[in-house]
């Protein structure tokens, strides 16, 4: 399963992406906006870094709008991903969008009936967003393993991209249940690396080697 991070800070993705284990990045306005300079700017600057996918998000509603605003942020790098909304302009726009050879990450998704749209609209990614439907007392990883057999069902190449991971529970579920990427905020990612026994057994290693080259000494 691949990894991205959910951000569009520039210090996180480089500190991420120099462990080796980043394939992507995703980011919206919200996170963009926290981040100084331009957003183009950024957004090349992290297609960069990564040399991976990079979704930017459009702001317009209508079809006309995120065409236009699809064609901008695809011009950005070649890595760049254009984000639409899983709504009836967004489908539109996403179908349009991938037929010219622009990938496309249908984002908001919420049932796999809209999976399913995605799919046939020629969707490169879809994001399902698992944390706010657990939110609500819904169970996102179960829209996970719904849109995973309807996908395997009819062999459709677009990828499912787990949104909205709240702790490294949803990263391991998803990857058991065969998502082909999971997107993080950085602070997620830094807990996939923490286990206890991990910490206990490299202090001991540590502490046996220093006693032995007392002796030695």
């Amino acid at each position: 399963m691949k990894l991205f991070v959910d951000t569009g800070s520039i210090k996180d993705i480089e500190a991420i992406a120099a462990l080796g284990i980043l394939d992507g990045v995703t980011t919206n306005p919200s996170l963009l906006a926290k981040e100084p300079g331009d957003f183009r700017d950024n957004l090349k600057k992290i297609c960069g870094i990564v040399k991976g996918p990079v979704s930017g998000e459009v702001t317009a509603t209508d079809y006309a709008g995120m065409m236009r605003e699809g064609h901008d942020i695809a011009k950005i790098d070649q890595y760049m991903v254009v984000k639409v909304p899983l709504t009836r302009d967004g489908i539109r726009a996403c179908k349009a969008l991938s037929g010219e050879g622009i990938a496309v990450n249908v984002t908001l998704c919420f049932s796999p009936a809209q999976a399913l749209l995605a799919a046939k609209a020629g969707a490169s990614f879809v994001s399902p967003f698992v944390g706010r439907l657990d939110d609500i007392a819904t169970n996102g990883m179960e829209l996970i393993r719904e849109i995973v057999e309807i996908y395997d069902n009819y062999d459709f190449k677009t990828e499912i991209l787990v949104a909205s991971c709240r702790h490294p529970i949803h990263v391991v579920e998803a990857a058991r249940m065969g998502a082909d990427i999971a997107t993080c905020p950085p602070a997620v990612i830094d807990q996939l690396f923490n286990h206890p026994l991990t910490n206990i057994g490299l202090e001991k290693f540590l502490k046996d080697w220093e006693k032995a080259q007392a002796v030695k000494a």
